[in-house]
């Protein structure tokens, strides 16, 4: 009866400290799509300018309006005509060129805003030469140094978010590991048994493995409960939610706990298991 109770006692928290992992793991998955959806909103209203020529006619401007209607890359444009931009100029600088040079110098554009997934480097890059090409356009703009520096700075927050997730896999695999191993060191005479009257590996792995996958979905739904009211908690006193709350969202984070689960406990299990599967007979009494 002790020795249940022990063995209740370790699974309880094996179960509780996986699912403090898995906590920190999906906490990790909401800060990610949370960085990902304030990125997505910077680098979608960062614009490029393609500046025409005052030759440019109505045919041309159609040819442009065309071009950006069919490309993936183009989330939205406006036309700015000359008169739109010196009024614009005007505005921000309280001056009027058209006062001292008696025509207005400033040309008309577009300004395109750019779809999410081609704001980096190589694709703007590719983007400028597909309008420089037209001998109407006089040239493309855009923020070169921001676009840099909102490319790397996404690359490197991948790479950490990366990085911590395999460091929180590792801990998680040993605790597991460890927790099944104590189990099965109590039957480990039982295997070696079964072994002898010619049980398969996984008849002898099923029982044991099927049950560690099974704490694992229990740690799991803990571990959601507490990141649903993580999330509750910090929209009530924030007054917004962390990651938009779509279901592409929510079953993302949810997959991502639950699929975590399952892959830390089924190897856990096996890897605890084939250690006395694969010992003599002899070797059982000094372990």
């Amino acid at each position: 009866m002790a020795r249940k109770h022990r063995f209740f006692n370790t699974y309880l928290t094996a179960t509780v400290s996986l699912s403090l992992v898995l906590l920190l793991i999906g906490m990790e998955c909401v800060l990610g799509l949370s960085a990902d959806n304030q990125f997505r909103q910077v680098k979608e209203n960062v614009s490029m300018w393609i500046v025409l020529t005052d030759e440019t006619n109505t045919e041309d401007s159609l040819r442009l309006t065309n071009l950006m209607n069919a490309a993936p890359f183009c989330r939205e444009y406006t036309y700015i005509s000359k008169e739109d931009a010196l009024r614009e100029h005007v505005e921000k600088l309280g001056e009027d060129p058209t006062e001292f040079l008696g025509y207005n110098p400033l040309l008309a554009s577009f300004e395109m805003k750019l779809t999410a997934p081609y704001f980096h480097t190589d694709s703007v890059v590719a983007i400028d030469s597909i309008f420089s090409v037209f001998p109407f356009v006089h040239k493309v703009e855009y923020q070169k140094e921001m676009i840099g520096l909102l490319d790397n700075r996404g690359n490197r927050l991948s790479l950490i978010l990366l990085a911590v997730a395999l460091i929180l896999l590792v801990v998680s695999v040993v605790v597991m590991v460890n927790t099944v191993r104590l189990h099965v060191y109590s039957k480990r005479f039982s295997i070696n048994t079964m072994q002898l009257v010619g049980a398969t590996p996984w008849i002898i792995k099923g029982p044991i493995v099927w049950k560690t996958v099974a704490l694992g979905m229990i740690a799991a739904l803990l571990a959601l409960l507490m990141i649903a009211g993580i999330l509750y908690g910090a929209h009530h006193q924030l007054g917004f939610w962390m990651i938009p709350l779509t279901w592409q969202n929510l079953t993302f984070t949810t997959a991502v706990v639950v699929i975590a689960a399952f892959l830390i406990t089924f190897f856990s299990a096996v890897f605890a298991v084939n250690r006395y599967i694969r010992m003599k007979t002899s070797d059982l009494y000094y372990v």
